[in-house]
Parts: structure tokens; C-alpha cells; sequence
């Protein structure tokens, strides 16, 4: 009776998950013949004559697709905690990427050598979320002082890419286990607040990048805050939406 008591408890909080992230609502961006899914949480209590803060949220690489559903796989329900809408209310916002397409324009591992040729030109799928971005903040129900990013794995390297296309469009951001162009960490350095989390035994993409990224937004003038975990592998995104001042930094940031 104990275990089929326990069973029933797992399966009432699987679908009440499940509901809960259905409070994203699912929606499509279309410029010209692309179409970008996305998923978006309106703020809790929504008030269309109040101006709320706007998270972008990029999710990593196995969370690519066309159901509009998997982006939400890591840091949908983060978001969805009765305090953090409470505490922090915003509109959030998750594009999903096409399967065959990656948010970064080139691949981690060939930043350095060949970013001279890649910089004007997005990937389709980041090229749809920076047209998203600059058509919703504008809306007059939208704080665009207080844009707020975050990205974790392929997310991550997204999230160092949209900083230097749109540094003048945020006013924090938290990539996790990323990686970005080094030579480009001046044009965001001193205008975005970053926090970058990694971790130290990452096998996947090596903490060295993060740290990279770090050193070369201080010698461009910025003042970065960096998270290294001990023992903790690719998945640090659990560690860094555990952190209790995780949401907290990034509200108290407004745009410099």
C-alpha cells in the first residue's frame, strides 16, 4: 500500500509539472519564409498598463527540434517557482533552435581562428531571436531597461554571440558552460554585467573557455562575475539555478 501510495505522489507532481509548464504558452515568430517557435510565461498577475523585465533563456544543443516543448527541459520550471515569480516577475522567454542549425555561428572549438569571417552574418535560428527581441522590447508593457539573458552549453555560446550583436540590449547576463569569441568581449565588456558558471571537470565544453571569456572582458574593461564548480561536470546549470542569489543578481541589474 506504501509503495502504491508513493507512486501516486510521483505521478500527481509529474502532472502538475507538467501543467505547470504548460503556463508557457507556445508561439511562433515568423520573419520572411523562417519561422522561429518559441514559448513564452506572461509576468504573474499581468497588468497590460505595467512595464515588466523580459529573460531570454537559450537552451543547449540537445533541446533542438520543432516541438516547442524540449527548450524548456532545463530552467523552464526555475521560472515557474511561486517565490521567483513572486520575487522577480517578468515576461520569459525560451526560442527553441532547429534541429540542424546551432544558436553560435561557428563551433566551439574554432573560435579563434576564423572569427574575422563570421561576425556579420547570425545563424538563421539567433538571426529570428535578435528580430524577436528587438521587435518585443519594445512593446509598451516591456521595462527595456531591464532585458535580462541566460544560456547554458550551445545556450551559453549563444549567449556570448547576442552580447556582442546586441550590447546595447541587455542589462545582465548569466551564460553557463559556454563559450565565446574572445576578441569581441570589448564590445559588450563594459556596458553588460555577466555572470559565467562552469564546471571545473566539464569534458564536453572545457572550463578553460569560460575562463577565457572572463579575463578577456576584464582587460576590456569589464568586471565580470565568475562560478567555477569543483568536481561538477557538464551540467552546471543545476548548480548555477541553485544558487539562492541567482535571479536576485540578475534583477538588480538595470541597463548602464
Amino acid at each position: 500500500m506504501k509503495n502504491i501510495t508513493l507512486l501516486f505522489f510521483a505521478l500527481y507532481l509529474c502532472n502538475l509539472n507538467s501543467q505547470n509548464i504548460e503556463l508557457y504558452e507556445k508561439e511562433t515568430f515568423i520573419f520572411e519564409n523562417d519561422t522561429l517557435n518559441y514559448r513564452i510565461l506572461k509576468p504573474l498577475n499581468y497588468d497590460p498598463n505595467k512595464q515588466y523585465p523580459v529573460h531570454l533563456f537559450l537552451h543547449g544543443s540537445g533541446e533542438r527540434g520543432k516541438d516547442n516543448s524540449s527548450q524548456l527541459t532545463h530552467g523552464g520550471s526555475l521560472f515557474l517557482k511561486k517565490e521567483n515569480r513572486e520575487k522577480y516577475n517578468s515576461w520569459v522567454i525560451f526560442p527553441q533552435c532547429s534541429k540542424n542549425d546551432r544558436w553560435p555561428s561557428i563551433s566551439s572549438d574554432l573560435w579563434d581562428q576564423v572569427f574575422e569571417n563570421k561576425i556579420k552574418k547570425p545563424n538563421k535560428s539567433l538571426g529570428l531571436v535578435i528580430r524577436l527581441m528587438d521587435e518585443f522590447i519594445e512593446k509598451k508593457d516591456v521595462d527595456n531597461q531591464r532585458i535580462y539573458l541566460s544560456g547554458l552549453s550551445m545556450g551559453g555560446m549563444g549567449a556570448f554571440e547576442i552580447l556582442y550583436r546586441r550590447p546595447d540590449m541587455f542589462a545582465a547576463a548569466t551564460p553557463i558552460c559556454g563559450n565565446g569569441i574572445t576578441q569581441l568581449a570589448k564590445l559588450f565588456a563594459n556596458k553588460v554585467p555577466v555572470w559565467i558558471f562552469h564546471g571545473s571537470d566539464d569534458k564536453v565544453v572545457s572550463p578553460k573557455y569560460s575562463l577565457e571569456m572572463a579575463r578577456a572582458i576584464i582587460e576590456s574593461g569589464g568586471s565580470p562575475k565568475m562560478t567555477l564548480y569543483a568536481n561538477v561536470d557538464h551540467n552546471s546549470w543545476d548548480n548555477a539555478f541553485a544558487e539562492k542569489d541567482f535571479l536576485k543578481w540578475i534583477h538588480s541589474k538595470t541597463k548602464k
